[in-house]
């Protein structure tokens, strides 16, 4: 039995759909949100596409296609955004009670970072991110910290609720029915 790429469910027959130019191995319920994809037999069943950090780890020692990895190493390759902060969840919390600790209106903070009180207001209702000036400027003068630390700490301890081990579509994304 093979698991559907996009819900998870148990198929005997996948169906190979191609959704938002992701081709993906889906059951017959699933096969109506793409466009069925006519395959030519190959000799592999790799996909092009890996949505899974896992499935690189595993095949590691059995693919010929030595050229990623470099010393055998089996940990993925980093790029940019590992080094980077994520924004805490609770930003607009933080910016609110740390403005309102210091006794300053949003008006008045406002007119100390040079910005629009509109901007302090958006921000404190959540409705939207910080840039990174703003970010820099409210942390120096509210003297709080906006960041949570680095996204690489996170992937690490995620897994799938997938049966099998790796982590599907349907883990990830809600269904609208």
């Amino acid at each position: 039995m093979v698991q559907c790429e996009m819900c998870g469910a148990e198929t005997a027959s996948p169906k190979k759909i191609k959704v938002e130019g992701a081709e993906l191995d889906v059951c017959d319920n699933c096969a109506d949100f793409g466009t069925e994809v006519k395959t030519q037999q190959s000799s592999s069943t790799s996909t092009k596409y890996s949505t899974s950090s896992s499935s690189g780890k595993s095949s590691g020692s059995t693919s010929t296609g030595g050229s990623r990895s470099s010393g055998g190493s089996r940990s993925r390759p980093s790029d940019m955004f590992d080094d980077m902060d994520e924004i805490a969840q609770d930003y607009d919390d933080r910016i609110r009670n740390a403005r309102e600790s210091t006794g300053l209106s949003q008006e008045d903070l406002a007119k100390e970072l040079n910005e629009k009180a509109s901007l302090i207001r958006k921000l404190e209702r959540g409705d939207m991110l910080p840039s990174d000036s703003v970010q820099n400027k409210l942390e120096k003068k509210l003297e709080i910290s906006l960041s949570t630390g680095s996204a690489g700490a996170d992937d690490e301890e995620w897994s799938g609720g997938s049966s099998t081990g790796g982590t599907t579509l349907g883990d990830v994304v809600k269904r609208k029915d």
